[in-house]
């Protein structure tokens, strides 16, 4: 039987346990990822991206891996929704129900900047911290 590192990770397509917009954002940010320890064939990778950013966008998808980042500030709750569709779609013909990755969880290298400060305030919204039971 072969040992599972700790920094093995999974996230269950139907039930992710995040919002929509993080949920978006996580399977993009892995399909853009060059990992090469994600179950994802290059070939889903690039199609569930280039089916989002064909609904958000006009011309084609960017081949320059630094522009391949979907910004979604501008776009609303049905976009999202269409968004959560196509990659659960595309998951699901490439029998894909189950993401999972060879990657530690890692701390911000950047600080935000002041253009991505109300999408924070989205997740924030979303899915706010819990609050914390030792303090009064």
């Amino acid at each position: 039987m072969t040992e599972v590192r700790q920094t093995m990770q999974t996230l269950d397509i139907d039930r992710p346990d995040m919002p929509d917009l993080q949920f978006v954002l996580l399977v993009t940010a892995l399909c853009t990822s060059q990992l090469s320890r994600l179950n994802v064939p290059e070939a889903v990778r690039e199609t569930i991206f280039n089916r989002c950013w064909t609904l958000i966008h006009d011309g084609p998808p960017p081949t320059n891996p630094e522009e391949r980042v979907l910004d979604l500030r501008p776009w609303t709750e049905v976009t999202l929704e269409a968004m959560v569709e196509i990659i659960r779609s595309v998951l699901t013909e490439a029998d894909i129900r189950n993401l999972t990755w060879d990657h530690p969880p890692s701390e911000p290298t950047q600080t935000s900047t002041p253009a991505a400060q109300p999408l924070i305030e989205r997740l924030e919204r979303f899915n706010p911290e819990p609050p914390d039971v030792g303090r009064r």
